[in-house]
């Protein structure tokens, strides 16, 4: 038999299992359609009710909706992007505070600050995230690249010090920018996500799943930070007398 045939023969016996042998009054597998019809129409309702009701959630969680609108260094790096998010928190502690945690980002120097477990169960971590400031990875520069374990590294396209670092993981398709701005007593902490890869319409199926895992781990990686933060703008005031 010829291999055409073979797989032709294959396709044939893989579809009268799920549909059902022909009859004389037509495929027996009718009478799934209803079922089939109605769990595709289930689905699709779903991740429309997602769309509508918890994404906005997700996508700007944190985020004033100033800060969600407002321009971030980076931008520029991904075109009509697909997908963009702006996660933010408010930081009791200074920049200063903050920027040592963000430069020292990485598999093998300050961790990811997000769920250590996860992360070293993905390989993107070979060890747990660092609860104190390492000297020897507070020289960052544009240019370099901060390793991960699995997964691309990230590679600092902007940096102004104490107040933004852009990594750009898949050049011209992923931006990432951590921005500080202080007001008031607080510092914000506000994340933004430029995203322009696979289509439009896979991202708008997958997102509860994708969403869900990256808002997530993305929300642990901001408290994370911010705890450390604070805790380190405490230990530098000296205690009353």
């Amino acid at each position: 038999m010829a291999p055409k045939k073979r797989i032709g023969s294959r396709l044939a016996a893989a579809l009268w299992r799920v549909l059902g042998r022909p009859t004389k009054r037509g495929w027996a597998g009718r009478r799934l359609l209803p079922e089939i019809l109605g769990t595709v129409g289930l689905i699709l309702a779903t991740v429309a009710a997602y769309h509508r009701f918890l994404r906005p959630f997700h996508l700007r969680w944190g985020a004033s909706a100033e800060e969600s609108l407002r321009s971030m260094p980076g931008d520029e790096l991904v075109k009509d992007p697909y997908l963009t998010t702006t996660r933010a928190v408010a930081t009791k502690a200074g920049p200063g505070s903050i920027w040592p945690w963000l430069v020292q980002l990485g598999d093998g120097r300050g961790g990811l600050y997000s769920y250590d477990v996860l992360d070293r169960a993905f390989g993107v971590l070979s060890g747990p995230s660092a609860d104190r400031i390492l000297p020897e990875f507070q020289r960052l520069a544009a240019g370099d690249v901060i390793p991960l374990g699995k997964g691309p590294d990230w590679p600092v396209a902007l940096l102004q010090p104490e107040r933004d670092l852009v990594l750009e993981p898949v050049p011209g398709r992923v931006s990432w920018c951590f921005a500080l701005h202080p007001e008031r007593d607080v510092t914000r902490l506000v994340s933004r996500v430029r995203i322009r890869i696979y289509t439009r319409g896979i991202l708008w199926m997958l997102a509860p799943l994708i969403d869900a895992c990256w808002f997530i781990m993305e929300r642990k990686k901001l408290l994370g930070i911010r705890q450390r933060a604070e805790a380190l703008d405490r230990s530098a005031v000296p205690p009353a007398p």
